[in-house]
């Protein structure tokens, strides 16, 4: 799948109809949301770690690149998938985007924070830039903005300004993690740029429920595309606890 199907996919989306793109976390599960006909599937690290026997943010690097290979054999040519690989486990620039593409993904995400600490934005938006040089248009990169979730003293104003930065090396989305509706169009709005915002309700079209926003919510609020992390995979983990206990009920 070309990454241009992708890019394509992020613009001139109508109010309230965001990409959404649910997050696999194994070849079995990708094939349930291909065959549901979602435009593109977006690998969740937290999913893909657990589902491997890690916890999130340690599974090795070979580990998650092959992971993200059998997730893309699993739904073939014709439907773009982009990763989460965290921080790009410390590869330099060109090996994350060779690695990455030998797996067919053709999009990534890129997170600014390290060991649960903010990044200095220059510093971050130099390491883009590098990714986006050696990526040369390959790889759709989608800059994860984590001043919501690591306690930022004026998360908006900083995402803002770390989305300008990232925005001019070669990001071409932005995802404010955890950003309240309000936030993520007025992101959208000074970046001039896709937002990807995070759902937590557990799926596409559920209506708002406690854990946050629902997808139509947010594509109205702004934002061009929606993924989940890894609730789905902790959603489907429910599932089966559920069903060992009936089972072990008898």
């Amino acid at each position: 799948m070309s990454v241009d199907r992708l890019r394509a996919l992020h613009r001139g989306r109508a109010d309230g109809s965001p990409l959404v793109l649910p997050g696999p976390w194994d070849a079995a599960s990708a094939r349930v949301f291909a065959a549901a006909g979602f435009e593109g599937l977006a690998t969740p690290s937290h999913g893909v770690s657990e589902s491997l026997g890690y916890r999130d943010g340690e599974a090795p690097a070979d580990e998650m690149f092959a992971a993200v290979a059998r997730i893309v054999r699993a739904v073939g040519s014709g439907l773009p998938v982009t990763a989460d690989i965290e921080r790009g486990y410390g590869l330099p620039p060109e090996e994350i985007v060779e690695r990455l593409l030998a797996t067919g993904a053709v999009g990534c995400n890129l997170e600014d924070s390290a060991d649960g600490v903010l990044l200095e934005p220059q510093r971050q938006a130099d390491w883009l830039s590098e990714v986006h040089a050696a990526a040369g248009g390959r790889v759709f990169l989608n800059a994860r903005i984590d001043t919501y979730v690591r306690g930022a003293a004026d998360p908006l104003a900083e995402a803002v300004e770390r989305g300008r930065l990232y925005a001019a090396a070669g990001a071409e989305c932005l995802y404010p993690i955890g950003a309240p509706p309000k936030d993520v169009g007025l992101i959208a709005q000074e970046s001039g740029m896709p937002v990807n915002a995070y759902c937590a309700t557990g799926g596409p079209g559920e209506p708002g429920s406690p854990h946050g926003p629902g997808v139509r919510e947010l594509g109205e609020a702004g934002a061009s595309r929606v993924t989940f992390g890894g609730d789905l995979h902790a959603r489907a983990v429910a599932a089966v606890e559920t069903l060992a206990r009936r089972l072990r009920e008898g």
